[in-house]
Protein backbone atom coordinates (compact mmCIF):
# COMPACT_ATOMS: atom_id res chain seq x y z
CA UNK A 1 0.00 0.00 0.00
CA UNK A 2 1.08 3.53 -0.77
CA UNK A 3 2.63 5.67 2.40
CA UNK A 4 2.03 9.60 2.93
CA UNK A 5 4.00 12.04 4.13
CA UNK A 6 2.99 13.47 7.31
CA UNK A 7 4.31 16.19 9.94
CA UNK A 8 4.44 15.46 13.94
CA UNK A 9 1.73 18.27 15.31
CA UNK A 10 2.20 16.49 19.33
CA UNK A 11 1.04 14.33 21.39
CA UNK A 12 -2.08 13.41 23.95
CA UNK A 13 -3.94 10.76 25.42
CA UNK A 14 -6.86 9.66 24.48
CA UNK A 15 -9.21 7.12 26.19
CA UNK A 16 -10.47 3.56 25.26
CA UNK A 17 -13.80 1.36 25.83
CA UNK A 18 -12.99 0.72 29.20
CA UNK A 19 -11.90 4.06 30.65
CA UNK A 20 -8.16 3.45 29.99
CA UNK A 21 -6.05 6.44 28.91
CA UNK A 22 -4.18 5.53 25.59
CA UNK A 23 -1.21 8.10 24.90
CA UNK A 24 -1.04 8.68 21.04
CA UNK A 25 0.99 10.66 19.00
CA UNK A 26 -0.71 13.19 16.72
CA UNK A 27 0.06 13.37 13.07
CA UNK A 28 -1.23 15.87 10.31
CA UNK A 29 -0.82 13.33 7.32
CA UNK A 30 -1.15 14.39 4.31
CA UNK A 31 -2.99 15.06 2.04
CA UNK A 32 -0.77 14.14 -0.87
CA UNK A 33 -0.62 15.04 -4.85
CA UNK A 34 0.72 12.56 -6.81
CA UNK A 35 3.47 14.50 -8.36
CA UNK A 36 4.84 12.15 -10.16
CA UNK A 37 4.22 8.10 -11.68
CA UNK A 38 7.26 6.09 -12.21
CA UNK A 39 7.08 2.77 -13.89
CA UNK A 40 9.26 0.19 -14.48
CA UNK A 41 9.58 0.16 -18.15
CA UNK A 42 10.48 3.97 -18.44
CA UNK A 43 12.11 4.40 -15.00
CA UNK A 44 13.27 1.23 -14.19
CA UNK A 45 11.56 0.16 -10.86
CA UNK A 46 7.48 1.39 -10.11
CA UNK A 47 6.76 4.33 -7.82
CA UNK A 48 4.52 7.66 -7.46
CA UNK A 49 6.11 10.82 -5.94
CA UNK A 50 3.86 12.47 -3.54
CA UNK A 51 4.34 15.88 -2.45
CA UNK A 52 3.58 17.43 0.71
CA UNK A 53 3.65 21.12 2.69
CA UNK A 54 2.11 23.31 0.12
CA UNK A 55 4.31 26.92 -0.95
CA UNK A 56 4.10 30.35 -2.62
CA UNK A 57 5.46 29.97 -6.30
CA UNK A 58 8.28 32.67 -5.19
CA UNK A 59 9.52 30.18 -3.11
CA UNK A 60 10.72 27.66 -5.03
CA UNK A 61 12.83 27.80 -8.37
CA UNK A 62 12.36 27.42 -11.77
CA UNK A 63 13.22 23.92 -12.10
CA UNK A 64 10.90 22.89 -9.11
CA UNK A 65 8.18 25.49 -10.60
CA UNK A 66 8.31 23.32 -14.09
CA UNK A 67 8.42 19.87 -12.33
CA UNK A 68 5.03 20.96 -10.40
CA UNK A 69 3.29 22.83 -13.82
CA UNK A 70 3.79 19.32 -15.20
CA UNK A 71 1.03 17.72 -12.96
CA UNK A 72 -0.89 20.84 -12.42
CA UNK A 73 -0.32 21.60 -8.83
CA UNK A 74 1.40 24.47 -7.33
CA UNK A 75 4.89 23.85 -5.55
CA UNK A 76 5.05 22.30 -2.12
CA UNK A 77 7.96 22.34 0.02
CA UNK A 78 8.45 18.51 0.52
CA UNK A 79 9.07 15.62 -2.07
CA UNK A 80 8.70 11.43 -1.07
CA UNK A 81 8.69 8.63 -3.18
CA UNK A 82 7.23 5.40 -2.28
CA UNK A 83 7.38 2.27 -4.20
CA UNK A 84 4.47 0.60 -5.29
CA UNK A 85 3.37 -2.45 -7.30
CA UNK A 86 0.61 -1.17 -9.68
CA UNK A 87 1.53 1.91 -10.57
CA UNK A 88 -1.38 2.13 -13.84
CA UNK A 89 -3.80 2.97 -10.65
CA UNK A 90 -2.38 6.48 -10.21
CA UNK A 91 -2.24 9.56 -11.92
CA UNK A 92 -0.73 12.87 -11.77
CA UNK A 93 -2.47 14.99 -10.17
CA UNK A 94 -4.54 12.90 -7.50
CA UNK A 95 -4.54 13.81 -4.10
CA UNK A 96 -3.98 10.87 -1.54
CA UNK A 97 -5.45 11.40 2.28
CA UNK A 98 -5.06 9.88 5.56
CA UNK A 99 -7.95 7.92 4.61
CA UNK A 100 -5.97 4.93 3.09
CA UNK A 101 -5.29 3.96 6.00
CA UNK A 102 -8.79 3.80 7.52
CA UNK A 103 -8.09 -0.54 7.65
CA UNK A 104 -4.67 -0.22 8.44
CA UNK A 105 -3.94 -1.74 12.55
CA UNK A 106 -0.04 -0.85 12.22
CA UNK A 107 1.77 1.82 10.55
CA UNK A 108 5.84 2.40 10.37
CA UNK A 109 6.75 5.89 11.18
CA UNK A 110 10.39 7.50 9.94
CA UNK A 111 11.92 10.34 10.60
CA UNK A 112 14.64 12.50 12.11
CA UNK A 113 15.02 12.17 15.77
CA UNK A 114 15.60 15.23 18.34
CA UNK A 115 19.50 16.71 18.09
CA UNK A 116 20.81 16.88 21.15
CA UNK A 117 24.27 18.28 20.44
CA UNK A 118 27.40 16.80 21.83
CA UNK A 119 27.09 14.99 24.87
CA UNK A 120 29.03 12.65 27.18
CA UNK A 121 28.84 8.87 27.61
CA UNK A 122 26.52 8.89 30.65
CA UNK A 123 23.77 10.54 28.77
CA UNK A 124 25.09 9.45 24.96
CA UNK A 125 25.86 5.68 26.43
CA UNK A 126 24.23 5.22 29.66
CA UNK A 127 27.17 4.60 31.45
CA UNK A 128 26.56 4.54 34.92
CA UNK A 129 30.02 7.28 35.97
CA UNK A 130 32.10 6.43 38.49
CA UNK A 131 31.96 6.55 42.15
CA UNK A 132 30.22 9.63 44.01
CA UNK A 133 32.51 9.20 47.45
CA UNK A 134 34.09 12.31 48.65
CA UNK A 135 37.91 12.90 46.86
CA UNK A 136 36.68 10.93 43.86
CA UNK A 137 37.74 12.73 40.38
CA UNK A 138 36.22 10.12 38.04
CA UNK A 139 32.25 10.86 38.16
CA UNK A 140 31.32 11.32 34.51
CA UNK A 141 34.33 10.83 32.42
CA UNK A 142 34.31 7.49 30.26
CA UNK A 143 37.52 6.25 32.12
CA UNK A 144 40.61 4.65 30.11
CA UNK A 145 40.98 3.51 26.98
CA UNK A 146 44.39 3.51 26.80
CA UNK A 147 45.83 0.29 24.98
CA UNK A 148 49.08 -2.04 26.07
CA UNK A 149 52.06 -1.85 23.72
CA UNK A 150 50.11 -3.83 21.25
CA UNK A 151 47.56 -3.18 19.39
CA UNK A 152 49.04 0.48 20.99
CA UNK A 153 45.54 2.28 19.38
CA UNK A 154 41.50 3.02 20.42
CA UNK A 155 40.18 0.12 18.74
CA UNK A 156 37.03 1.33 16.30
CA UNK A 157 33.48 1.33 17.64
CA UNK A 158 34.52 2.88 21.25
CA UNK A 159 32.16 4.52 23.18
CA UNK A 160 33.41 7.87 23.38
CA UNK A 161 31.18 11.43 23.88
CA UNK A 162 29.59 12.68 20.38
CA UNK A 163 27.21 14.47 18.75
CA UNK A 164 23.77 12.70 19.89
CA UNK A 165 20.45 12.09 18.21
CA UNK A 166 19.63 14.16 14.25
CA UNK A 167 19.62 10.37 12.88
CA UNK A 168 17.05 9.07 11.11
CA UNK A 169 14.74 6.79 13.01
CA UNK A 170 12.50 4.16 12.48
CA UNK A 171 9.32 3.73 14.44
CA UNK A 172 7.69 -0.06 13.35
CA UNK A 173 4.51 -1.56 13.89
CA UNK A 174 2.90 1.57 15.35
CA UNK A 175 -1.21 1.06 16.19
CA UNK A 176 -3.32 3.21 14.77
CA UNK A 177 -5.85 4.15 17.56
CA UNK A 178 -8.11 7.25 15.31
CA UNK A 179 -8.18 8.16 11.52
CA UNK A 180 -9.86 11.69 11.15
CA UNK A 181 -10.09 11.90 7.65
CA UNK A 182 -12.13 15.48 8.18
CA UNK A 183 -9.13 17.14 9.51
CA UNK A 184 -6.32 14.96 7.83
CA UNK A 185 -4.88 13.13 11.09
CA UNK A 186 -3.70 10.04 12.54
CA UNK A 187 -3.38 8.87 15.91
CA UNK A 188 -1.39 6.26 16.46
CA UNK A 189 -0.04 4.67 19.91
CA UNK A 190 3.19 5.85 21.40
CA UNK A 191 5.92 8.15 20.42
CA UNK A 192 7.67 8.94 16.64
CA UNK A 193 10.77 10.60 16.02
CA UNK A 194 11.80 14.37 15.89
CA UNK A 195 10.26 17.14 17.91
CA UNK A 196 7.36 19.06 16.94
CA UNK A 197 6.86 20.28 13.41
CA UNK A 198 9.04 17.20 12.22
CA UNK A 199 8.24 16.11 8.51
CA UNK A 200 7.45 11.72 8.88
CA UNK A 201 7.27 9.14 6.19
CA UNK A 202 4.18 6.83 6.69
CA UNK A 203 4.12 3.46 5.37
CA UNK A 204 1.57 0.91 6.33
CA UNK A 205 2.57 -2.72 7.89
CA UNK A 206 1.49 -5.59 6.04
CA UNK A 207 -1.19 -7.83 7.52
CA UNK A 208 0.60 -10.80 6.02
Amino acid sequence: MVGLIGKKIGMTQVFDENGVAIPVSVIQAGPCPVIQVKTAERDGYNAIQLAFAEVRPTRADLPTLGHFRRAGQPPHRYLAEFRVDNPGEFETGQTIDVGIFKDVAKVNVAGRSKGKGFQGVVKRHGFHGGKKSHGSKSHRVPGSIGMAAYPAKVLKGQKLPGRMGHRNVNARNLKVVEVDVENNLLLVRGAVPGARNTILRLTAVSSE
